[in-house]
């Protein structure tokens, strides 16, 4: 289906976007569902890229906090915060702890986390073993994240995690329903498991776990400030907190794997640039787990890196929304444009992902398409202009992931440890699309899984 849809600010084809024509309708189509109310009558897109930084300019006037408070209700049962600015902003300004040495600290918890999972589990595997690709990175990814933000129980710690990893998931495979208008009790026991979860991260449970991150404690110290020890909307902040730290991680995690199985070149390309570093830093791959990599060493590992970004253009496809505070006038290079308080202004960045002008030939994986004479790339350009947004997968402004350190790290650190010490092949070497049940909210699952197989490096 082709054609075009009319916008503030632009026009674009269904076509060449990549996306069928069907699927974007009905991601507009489920935006006004989930979005627009009695008090809501229009969405304005931003089309051009170059007036993307509108909507960072006009922070106050576009607002974020209404449309994420009623996303937080809906999708988690979190109410007070619509309520409690004074709670929202100290529960932000926790955010600090996901970055700077706060994020070395994580980063060192959660290298101790994956010793744990390798020595005990994976490093055993020294023959051929075949596994679904999806669910081999959905169990890494929940437990490295959970046990490095929460902690862990001593006790049956396996089970534990186990269960809550499948409750969740059954969880987020309803998320985008969950945030629509459909009533909960039409989505079948996903109110059940929600208040499984919710109980299971109360305050009394998540006291039984030793190894608290900072922060946790500090949301923790914030929460029980504003409710009492034994309230139940406690664990339902943290369930929204557990799904911002893994929901997009795992899926990210599933591409770019998938991406280096299916294409040699990248794949030794990332080897050679990770045995380069540790040559360079003096370790080597022996018995046991012996490999560590700072926060800065990492980094410079721009060849993992842009293999990342480049799974992330192709797979994400969130929004970035905001509502309209006060009547406003955006004053762009093509003229002015009015919109109303109440309304909503979106930006919808698979355009710019997909856009030939700006990728060539977007629709192809290139591991080292942000890499330009051997150092990271970062100028694009459009219309013979330089680009200051080029890649949103994160979303912009306000609503930026606070997280987005701590996931690519810890991707990195799991790729590092993947490749390092393991025999990687893809056994259904086969193209798969995108799931677009997720339209919207981040980054899209496969519509199949895939079969590979691993062993440990003789």
């Amino acid at each position: 289906m082709a054609g075009e849809v009319s916008a503030a600010m632009g026009r674009f084809s269904l076509e060449w976007l990549g996306l069928p024509g069907l699927a974007l309708a009905a991601a507009l189509l489920l935006l006004a569902l989930c979005l627009l109310d009695r008090r809501t009558k229009y969405i304005t897109f931003i089309l051009d890229p170059f007036q993307y930084q509108l909507v960072i300019k006009n922070h106050k006037q576009l607002s974020f906090r209404l449309f994420s408070n009623k996303l937080l209700e809906k999708a988690f049962s979190i109410s007070q915060l619509q309520k409690n600015h004074d709670m929202n902003d100290e529960l932000h300004l926790c955010y600090q702890f996901l970055q700077g040495k706060s994020l070395d600290i994580l980063l060192e918890s959660m290298m101790q986390n994956l010793k744990q999972v390798f020595e005990s589990q994976l490093l055993k595997t020294t023959s051929w073993d075949t596994a679904q690709l999806y669910p081999f990175c959905s169990s890494i990814i929940f437990e490295i994240t959970f046990t490095t933000i929460y902690g862990k129980v001593l006790v049956c710690d396996n089970k534990f995690i186990s269960e809550l990893r499948d409750d969740f998931l059954k969880f987020d495979d309803k998320f985008a329903y969950l945030v629509s208008n459909i009533p909960i009790e039409l989505l079948g026991n996903v109110k059940s498991i929600r208040k499984k979860i919710i109980k299971c991260l109360s305050s009394e449970n998540l006291a039984k776990m030793q190894g608290w991150s900072e922060v946790f404690q500090s949301r923790q110290d914030v929460l029980e400030k504003y409710y009492v020890h034994e309230d139940l909307e406690i664990g339902a902040h943290h369930l929204g907190f557990l799904w911002a730290s893994v929901a997009n991680t795992i899926p990210t995690m599933f591409w770019a794997m998938y991406y280096l199985l299916r294409h040699p070149e990248a794949m030794a390309a990332v080897r050679d640039e990770i045995d380069r570093l540790l040559q360079s830093t003096g370790q080597k791959k022996g018995s046991g787990f012996p490999i560590h990599l700072t926060r800065e060493q990492l980094d410079s590992l721009i060849c993992l890196e842009s293999t990342i970004f480049e799974a992330l253009r192709l797979s994400s496809y969130s929004t970035t929304i905001r509502f309209v505070e006060e009547d406003l006038t955006l004053s762009a290079e093509t003229g002015d444009y009015c919109v109303r308080k109440g309304d909503l202004v979106a930006i919808f960045p698979p355009i710019l992902h997909g856009d030939p002008e700006i990728f060539e030939a977007p629709e192809e994986f290139r591991y080292d398409r942000f890499i330009e004479d051997g150092k990271k790339k970062t100028t694009f350009f459009k219309r013979g202009k330089k680009l200051k947004c080029y890649l949103m997968p994160f979303g912009t402004g306000t609503s930026k992931c606070p997280g987005r350190f701590f996931a690519l790290m810890e991707i990195k650190q799991l790729l590092v440890i993947l490749l390092t010490y393991f025999d990687l092949e893809i056994i259904d070497d086969k193209p798969i699309g995108l799931n677009y049940n997720r339209l919207l909210f981040g980054i899209q699952y496969p519509d199949s899984d895939v079969l590979f197989r691993y062993k440990v490096k003789s």
